[in-house]
């Protein structure tokens, strides 16, 4: 099992390195050609709602980025320093507390969720105490066949 982790400070021009780094260790590690715009426009989107969240709740900690190849498949985990995280349910709470900015936010957040969800089908969101994340994974085509 091979890991790349990137990290990056949470401003919008970092997301495209982020999408280019994706696709290319994507492609090494198998994942079909056909797919590999998907992988872009989700990992894009992963790290687009990570700045926007690091920039809302002033986190100064960076965006964190894990490429891993497995076996059968490749994941990708973007995680944000937003501790107790923001899934959807969460930042509805969050949303009706805090007024209408915070509820344009929640409508952004949700539709980065929305795209990603659409674009991956195996896709993971969680929150914890060190922040939230956003897992997807994709099959990977160099898998031997064992009869």
């Amino acid at each position: 099992m091979a890991t790349v982790e990137l990290r990056f400070s949470a401003l919008p021009e970092h997301v495209r390195t982020a999408r280019l780094v994706a696709a290319a260790v994507a492609r090494r590690a198998g994942v079909d050609e056909a797919v590999l715009d998907e992988v872009r426009l989700a990992v894009g989107e992963a790290c687009s709602r990570a700045v926007g969240l690091h920039e809302s709740h002033d986190i100064e900690s960076p965006v964190r980025v894990l490429l891993i190849e497995d076996e059968k498949k490749f994941s990708i985990e973007v995680g944000d320093g937003v501790p107790g995280g923001t899934t959807a349910a969460g930042a509805r709470g969050a949303g009706e507390a805090e007024g209408a900015a915070e509820s344009d936010a929640e409508g952004e957040d949700e539709m980065g969720l929305a795209v990603i969800s659409g674009l991956v089908d195996d896709v993971e969101v969680t929150a914890g105490e060190e922040g939230g994340m956003i897992r997807m994974s994709w099959p990977t085509t160099t898998t031997a066949t064992i009869s």
